[in-house]
């Protein structure tokens, strides 16, 4: 699958639209942002099932400012609307692989329980 460059008009629809959604934050100036776009792209090659995108965050700083990014590359990603992954940094091959075959094994009911019961307890504590 082709990679997307995400914005603000398309960021719901893409969500919405894949089951699973990786997601690139990234900068042009960036050096490690440039060694992990083969990476990433190399994994949407291998992956037609998953939605890669990719979010400039110099021409995108509002979405960049929605995720509170502070440090890129930022790797997100979201499985049935759901976002289960966020870390900053690079990752290698191996473990950009290991991570996309851990979010499709993910059991999504179990994990809609987990965060309903994160929900209830942030209500209850404010």
């Amino acid at each position: 699958m082709a990679t997307i460059e995400m914005n603000l008009d398309n960021f719901d629809s893409t969500i919405e639209g894949n089951d699973i959604v990786l997601i690139d934050f990234w900068a042009e100036w960036c050096g490690p942002c440039k060694s992990f776009a083969p990476v990433f792209t190399a994994a949407s090659e291998k992956h037609a099932d998953v939605a890669f995108a990719k979010v400039d965050t110099d021409t995108h700083q509002e979405l960049a400012g929605q995720f509170g990014i502070r440090s890129i590359p930022t790797i997100a990603a979201f499985r049935e609307k759901v976002m289960v992954f966020m870390q900053p940094g690079a990752l290698p091959e191996s473990a950009l692989e290991e991570l996309i075959v851990q979010i499709k094994a993910l059991d999504m009911d179990d994990v809609r329980a987990k965060v309903a019961e994160a929900e209830k307890k942030a209500a209850n504590d404010s």
